[in-house]
């Protein structure tokens, strides 16, 4: 801590009073001591003339920013005066013996070395005020001192005096420097890794304290001991001026340079306790590379591991946490290490065939460590694959004794101990003969006398046989030589240096042909000796669905000579058969399976309407004839609504659809709906229903300002119709086409409305023809036969006499579906009714239809538009010509 300095000198004589109090002599009398004339520069306060007996005040050298001097007491003298005292630090008084003045001069302070006092002097003189510095930014606790050299105590009789120094911060007041001044240093808590703990934990730290680090569970610091130290070439960071510094490996203490956070680490493995870790510690830091080595006759599963971080399990179990260390393999790729780490037991080299080559190849292999064995050209190995194992010899002292052994694997994949040596066999290489032969097991080479099915393709000739690999002696040697032997029965094996394979018996190309009832195919045999006794099966293979049955056909017959046809009949359609041609006992020339075509399906076998939904759904046709592409549906609906119309729907539906709504048109809509099933022989035959909606069977009139016909002129062969948009065909485009059949057929009317109407031909009247094409989109008047040409359409005129009606169509076409509404004006050129001043296409009761003039006209308007029963006639009806 930086101290002020005053300087004051005591010119003393100092005698120790044993009592607290003023002297006092006989009776006591009042006496008070006159203010002393010392040095002129000291200052008493208070300041008065004359002090009482007992009073304190304090003595002090400065008359400004003053530190204290001395306390002083005044003691009057009972019969010639009075005196003076001082108190020394402890709190006694001593007589002042001398005169007091402001004199004398302290030695230079013995601060922090790195303060400097400005002036720099060996001694100052009391009052002289000095300035306190430090190196670079670092500053001392007090900015200014002062000395004065004071009355501190007697020791034996003596009066003691001493420099005491005084300072202050900025301009703060003047204290006592109890402590040497010395230049301020502290360190931040450093800004390092935030799972860095500190021990003590502060924010900030004195120079030369010293903390410890730690880090979480599974980290450790890169060091243990840090400490605060003030280093000018050092940058500081932080309000303060420290620096952190960590030892070295000298035990010197330097600055910490890099970023410092916690380290990855591994806790040692638990391991096989034979194993030797090189180096051997408690805790190794991420990354750290271990050498592993075992005790003779054993070999570590891993050579080298790498500590690759982490929190370690804590089981004892002897597996290393995968997530903590690497293990590394023969090639030195780095892995996770999944198992024990753990002393091996291994086996040496077998001593076996020297021609043997064994991958890889080593001096000592692990247990199980599978070892796969090749032989030089010419040559295979008894076993491919071999492992080392080892099984219990004895047993000494209660401990299994173990020796090493060697498996072979055989050629089912089992494992079995290998009880003589293994070695390299000759081997012969498969027989390049004909490419059409067949060989069961098929290889590029066979061991000696291991017995080979050898057989040709069906159709072809000879029948499979057996055939082998072995040494025989050579004609003219007795050198063993290898030659392919033939099973030609009773185990009589012949030499055999060539096979082909003779095509006995072929089917004709093109001529095995599956018919919906029937298979047929032509056949030819060019070996007649192999041919005898041929026979021909037809059989049931399946259903070719499960819900569907199948009945049993066995066709059976014997096929003579060199060539004939052989057909299989009555079979069913869509079913699959299995056609084979063999000679017995075994030998099969030919087989194919063989599926029937497909027929049209049966009509569905039921069809019923959802009246609460208005869904019109059908039984689903199984797949027995053929399979079910699809459904075509075909919806017909006859009503009153807007004057009467016609609607026809085509559908063509999924397989998986097997329902759909009806088209809604209000109450008494008569819809008549067929459904078939298709396949790819085509449409099956319709189930047919008819339905009614819900509602009065008997509709109101028509609107008098829809559908009517007015002003008939046969002279002129013209009438005009009161038209309006068909507005129950969402999607379809606004053009209407206007159609003219020269009839009153419903059935007539039904074709025209959903066919393909040409233009007027004047050579074929009595067809339907196309008269007007019309964008429509409100109600209009349209003068029908006016003979206008427009659009590529002839608007022709009427003929007298004859019945007509005129379909106002509007359509919808797409790939799965057509749509087809029209609205019908049926009307006559000759004679007509009159319905309150229109002429109006059925304003009769039905009781008088049958005295129409065209009495074709009740089937459209009395059935197909207007309900039966309907008030469409009144008092001013009238029938004219």
């Amino acid at each position: 801590m930086a101290l002020r300095l005053l300087a004051l000198t005591f010119f003393l004589g100092i005698q120790t009073q044993e009592d607290t109090g003023p002297k006092a002599q006989g009776a006591p009398w009042e006496a008070v001591c006159p203010k002393p004339q010392w040095d002129s520069s000291l200052r008493f306060v208070p300041e008065k003339t004359s002090y009482d007996n007992g009073e304190e005040l304090t003595l002090s050298c400065l008359t400004e920013d003053y530190p204290p001097l001395a306390v002083i007491r005044c003691v009057a003298w009972i019969f010639w005066g009075h005196d003076w005292e001082v108190k020394d630090k402890w709190g006694r008084w001593h007589s002042i013996e001398m005169y007091q003045a402001c004199t004398g001069t302290c030695q230079k302070p013995q601060w922090d070395r790195r303060v400097v006092l400005v002036p720099r002097k060996g001694s100052y003189t009391p009052n002289e005020e000095l300035r306190l510095s430090c190196p670079g930014v670092v500053k001392p606790f007090f900015i200014s001192a002062k000395c004065v050299r004071e009355f501190q105590g007697v020791t034996s009789g003596q009066p003691v005096y001493g420099d005491s120094w005084w300072g202050r911060r900025d301009r703060g007041a003047w204290t006592r420097i109890e402590e040497p001044v010395a230049c301020v240093v502290k360190c931040s808590r450093p800004q390092w890794d935030a799972d860095i703990r500190l021990a003590p934990e502060r924010k900030v730290y004195n120079e030369g304290e010293e903390v410890t680090l730690s880090c979480p569970e599974g980290f450790q610091p890169p060091f243990q001991q840090a400490k605060c130290a003030w280093i000018p070439q050092a940058v500081a960071t932080g309000e303060h001026k420290g620096t952190w510094t960590q030892k070295n490996e000298l035990g010197q203490w330097v600055p910490i340079q890099s970023p410092t956070k916690c380290i990855r680490t591994c806790q040692k493995p638990w391991r096989d306790p034979r194993l030797r870790l090189a180096p051997e510690q408690e805790v190794y830091k991420e990354n750290a590379e271990v050498t592993l080595s075992c005790p003779e006759g054993f070999k570590p599963s891993f050579t080298h591991i790498r500590c690759a971080g982490g929190v370690q399990t804590a089981e004892h179990s002897g597996f290393v946490d995968r997530t903590t260390w690497l293990g590394r393999k023969s090639t030195g790729v780095w892995i996770h290490i999944e198992g024990p780490v753990q002393c091996l037991e291994t086996c040496r080299k077998p001593s076996w065939d020297p021609r043997l080559r064994l991958a890889p190849e080593q001096e000592e292999y692990k247990e199980n460590k599978e070892v796969t064995l090749s032989c030089p050209e010419g040559f295979e190995p008894s076993f491919t694959h071999i492992k080392c194992s080892r099984e219990v010899q004895s047993i000494s002292t209660a401990k299994p004794v173990y020796r090493e052994v060697w498996k072979g694997k055989g050629s089912g994949g089992a494992w079995t101990r290998i009880r003589s040596m293994v070695q390299c066999v000759g081997k012969c290489q498969k027989p390049h003969w004909d490419p059409r032969l067949i060989f069961v097991p098929d290889m590029a080479s066979y061991v000696l006398n291991e017995v080979v099915m050898v057989s040709c393709p069906e159709g072809y000739w000879p029948p499979p046989m057996e055939m082998a690999c072995v040494d025989i002696p050579g004609e003219s040697s007795p050198t063993l030589q290898t030659s392919w032997v033939l099973n030609e029965g009773n185990d009589y094996w012949q030499p055999v240096d060539h096979w082909l394979c003779e095509e006995a018996f072929q089917v004709v190309p093109g001529t095995l042909e599956a018919f919906t009832t029937s298979i047929k195919l032509n056949w030819t045999c060019s070996l007649p000796d192999a041919c005898q006794r041929m026979q021909a099966t037809c059989r049931l293979a399946g259903p070719s669905s499960p819900s569907c049955e199948a009945e049993e056909v066995t066709g059976q017959e014997m096929l003579h000579g060199q060539n004939g046809t052989f057909t299989c009949d009555h079979l069913q359609p869509f079913t699959d058969y299995s056609v084979n041609i063999s000679v017995p006992p075994s030998t099969i020339l030919f087989t194919r399976l063989l599926r029937t075509k497909a027929t049209v399906p049966e009509k569905p076998e039921r069809l019923w309407l959802d009246a609460s939904t208005g869904t019109l759904q059908w039984q689903a046709l199984p797949s027995c004839k053929g399979e079910i592409l699809g459904y075509q549906l075909n919806v017909t609906a006859w009503g009153p609504q807007d004057g009467g119309f016609l609607q026809v729907e085509r559908l063509r539906l999924s397989s998986s659809v097997t329902e759909h709504p009806l088209p809604a048109h209000g109450p008494g809509t008569r819809y008549t709906v067929a459904v078939r099933g298709l396949t790819a022989a085509g449409a099956g035959a319709a189930l047919l229903g008819t339905f009614q909606s819900n509602g009065s069977d008997t509709a109101a009139p028509p609107d008098a300002s829809s559908r009517l016909v007015r002003d008939i002129s046969p002279s002129q062969g013209t009438a005009v119709l009161r038209l309006r948009p068909i507005p129950w065909v969402p999607g379809a485009a606004s053009e209407h086409q206007l159609l003219v059949a020269a009839t009153h057929n419903s059935t007539a009317l039904e074709d025209a409305c959903t066919g393909e109407p040409q233009p007027f031909n004047a050579s074929h009247p009595p067809d339907a023809y196309v008269a007007a094409v019309l964008n429509l989109s409100a109600q209009t008047d349209f003068v029908l036969g006016d003979g206008t040409r427009e659009h590529g359409f002839h608007n022709a005129p009427l003929r007298p006499g004859w019945d007509y009606t005129a379909l106002l169509r509007l359509e919808r076409r797409s790939q799965q579906e057509e749509t087809f509404a029209c609205v019908c004006y049926s009307f006559s050129m000759g004679k007509w009714a009159l319905w309150r001043g229109w002429l109006t296409p059925c304003p009769v009761p039905e009781a008088l239809c049958h005295v129409l003039p065209f009495p074709s006209l009740a089937p459209c308007c009395g059935q197909g538009l207007v309900s039966a029963g309907a008030p469409c006639g009144a008092q001013d009806t009238f029938l004219f010509s």
